[in-house]
């Protein structure tokens, strides 16, 4: 135990000497230093400047949001508790020049279901299959289409849908809530598919079309033109949409109708077109399923009062989406119904060029109006024979019967003196050869052929030989049906070229006019008035004279107007095989296209009327008596209009002063007899009988 104790008992060290001299037993601090204290200060005041602008940019958040942002957080606030329903405009109506409505909006109902917080299930399926009369892939294929939108957006089950469906879902409401009718304009064409290439149709806005669009004017579904002025005019005649307010609830349940804005509808829209010869022209097309182009327009303005292409277009077929089937039945027709060949179509204008060849001519100096060449029914030209149409000949011909009786061995001598550059020259100064601009989808511009043309396109230099193929409108020459009614305009008004048009004013919802229809010239030939003067002269012979080719286009006697005009025969393809049959023996696709233009009265002229029928063989026998019917029915109606049913009225209403038919005009004579054509020798094909032409 004793020595446990002396283990445990501590010994105090003893201190150094040096450190027990130190130690005087009192407490010693350390002495203050004052960079150390100055180091502390400072970053006291660091962190107390933090937390000021801490607290300051807090509270400028708070003010900014509060305050420069209230309204804006404030509609976001609102947006989640109001829900905003938009509803389609009226789209604007299209009227025809005299306000005949051709296509106005009915009410339509449509078939919706709200995805919002609603689930599908067999019972539902099964339930709205039956009523819809639709099968259940094809809503779930509607279905599926919208995913991933906003869930208060509607799918659209169902379109259009008829009074009977309409009462079978107001019935079934209490088993179906999700469901709703949702009632849109839809659009209805009076007169069926009338002008139909140019009006257009309506169709739901595709993807690649919604990705190019405003945003805060199209959402998926929406209806958007798709081709024709329903296309080219969307922005003029959409209207605005309006807006059903609706207030949720915080699951999204509708709570309460709010107030909300209406629809403003679209622009109307006024054509230029004339419904009654707008009918005319596509029924007469239609009588023998013809297929071409008519084009009526104004002589001295280039408004365009019918405007067919044959065949028309069903535009039934395209609303909601054209079937694949019906799209490749459209595609397969030999008829080309997708065409619209008022401006599509290129053919060769055949002797409707002949006027062209004769003005230049007279302008150039290199005939005058006593001019002759002797025709004796061919011309030889480096050891190849160019024939006339008449196998006989007609003799020795002027001017003014070469235009009447269509003389093509007078035309190859005028065509040769002149040289294709000239001619081409020419040809653009009527609206050959370019895009007129009128108001339609994919104008094509035709081909007024030149020497420079042919080296660029072809890189080969131009022969003679082809000059004398282009001068009576065969060879490389190429035009639309609309340029042929251009040139004819130039012809008749005397010079001046306008650009043709077909939307006549736009009139807003208030009845305001926003835009008007203003001649717009082109162009025009100083000083031609003489010569293109004579050129008229020689269609009128064309028309009205014993031999001329184009008599089946003279109109109702008792209407006292003499019209003056152009027959033509476009050459599709010369094969040896079918020159000595029969007309009618000919396949369809080898047959000549059949041309007539002209314009009337002839002395002071106000309409003119083109007509192109495809494989028509003769323009006398196929296209002139369409014109006629178009321009009795104008003169019909000019007359009704004027008191009393007196003379007819020009232009700014000053009256016409009408040729009276001499009695050789009037001469009651059958045409002459169809000649067969002879097989050239490797040049252009003669041209058929253009009396039956």
């Amino acid at each position: 135990m004793k020595n446990l104790r002396k283990l445990n008992r501590k010994r105090a060290e003893p201190l150094l000497d040096a450190e027990r001299k130190k130690d005087s037993g009192v407490t010693r601090l350390p002495q203050r230093d004052e960079s150390e204290l100055s180091g502390f200060k400072k970053k006291a005041l660091y962190s107390f400047v933090i937390i000021i602008v801490f607290f300051a940019l807090a509270i400028t958040r708070l003010w900014f949001l509060q305050v420069q942002q209230g309204d804006y957080y404030n509609l976001l606030a609102d947006s989640n508790r109001v829900r905003s329903i938009e509803i389609a405009a009226p789209r604007g109506n299209i009227y025809d020049r005299k306000g005949r409505e051709i296509v106005t909006n009915r009410p339509s109902f449509n078939v919706v279901w709200i995805r919002e917080n609603n689930k599908i299930n067999d019972e539902w399926l099964k339930r709205l299959t039956r009523l819809l009369k639709l099968d259940a892939t094809t809503l779930l294929e509607k279905i599926r289409k919208m995913a991933g939108g906003p869930g208060h957006i509607p799918v659209r089950l169902a379109e259009d849908i008829d009074w009977e469906t309409v009462a079978r879902i107001e019935n079934n409401r209490m088993y179906l809530p999700d469901i709703k009718i949702e009632v849109v304009p839809l659009r209805i064409y009076h007169y069926g598919n009338l002008a139909s290439h140019l009006i257009g149709y309506m169709g739901e806005i595709n993807k690649a079309e919604l990705d190019k669009a405003d945003k805060t004017l199209y959402k998926g579904s929406d209806l958007i033109g798709k081709m024709g002025l329903e296309r080219l005019r969307e922005t003029d005649l959409r209207g605005e949409k309006g807006h059903d307010n609706m207030e949720v609830n915080a699951l999204g349940f509708e709570q309460e109708n709010l107030k909300g804005d209406e629809p403003l509808p679209g622009k109307d829209m006024y054509l230029t077109l004339d419904v009654e010869l707008q009918k005319i022209a596509e029924e007469e097309m239609a009588v023998k399923n013809r297929a071409g182009a008519v084009v009526v327009m104004e002589a001295n303005t280039g408004r365009l009062l019918a405007v067919a292409s044959a065949p028309e277009l069903n535009l039934e077929e395209f609303v909601g989406g054209i079937s694949q089937k019906a799209w490749q039945g459209m595609l397969d027709n030999p008829l080309h119904p997708l065409i619209n060949k008022v401006i599509q179509g290129q053919y060769p204008p055949g002797s409707t060029y002949k006027p062209i060849t004769a003005f230049a001519g007279l302008a150039e100096g290199v005939i005058t109006p006593e001019t002759t060449f002797f025709c004796p029914g061919s011309m030889q030209f480096a050891n190849r024979t160019y024939r006339c149409w008449k196998k006989g000949g007609h003799g020795t011909v002027s001017l003014k019967r070469a235009l009447g009786e269509s003389c093509d061995v007078y035309f190859y001598n005028v065509g040769l003196k002149l040289g294709v550059d000239r001619l081409a020259k020419y040809g653009k100064m009527f609206g050959l050869g370019e895009k007129t601009g009128v108001e339609m989808e994919y104008e094509k511009p035709g081909i007024a052929p030149s020497s420079e043309w042919k080296r660029k396109r072809y890189n080969v230099k131009w022969h003679e030989g082809e000059t004398l193929s282009v001068a009576i409108g065969q060879g490389y020459n190429l035009t639309t049906p609309l340029q042929v009614g251009m040139m004819t305009m130039v012809v008749a008004n005397g010079g001046t070229l306008y650009k043709p048009s077909v939307v006549e004013q736009i009139i807003d919802p208030n009845g305001k006019q926003v835009s008007a229809f203003k001649p717009e010239v082109l162009s025009m030939l100083q000083g031609q008035g003489k010569n293109l003067k004579l050129v008229r002269e020689g269609m009128v012979e064309a028309v009205n004279s014993k031999r001329g080719t184009g008599r089946e286009a003279q109109i109702d006697s008792s209407h006292g107007i003499i019209v003056g005009g152009k027959t033509g025969t476009a050459q599709v393809v010369r094969l040896a095989q079918y020159i000595h049959l029969k007309e009618d023996d000919i396949p369809y696709k080898y047959r000549d296209h059949a041309w007539f233009t002209c314009f009337a009265p002839a002395s002071n002229p106000e309409i003119v009327v083109t007509v192109l029928v495809e494989h028509g063989l003769h323009g006398g026998s196929a296209s002139a008596p369409i014109a006629s019917k178009i321009l009795n029915k104008y003169f019909e109606d000019k007359f009704k209009e004027q008191e009393g049913g007196g003379a007819a009225l020009g232009q700014g209403g000053r009256p016409v002063h009408r040729v009276v038919l001499s009695q050789e005009m009037l001469e009651d004579t059958d045409p002459p007899p169809i000649e067969d054509p002879e097989e050239g020798s490797g040049g252009p094909s003669p041209e058929p009988n253009d009396s039956a032409n």
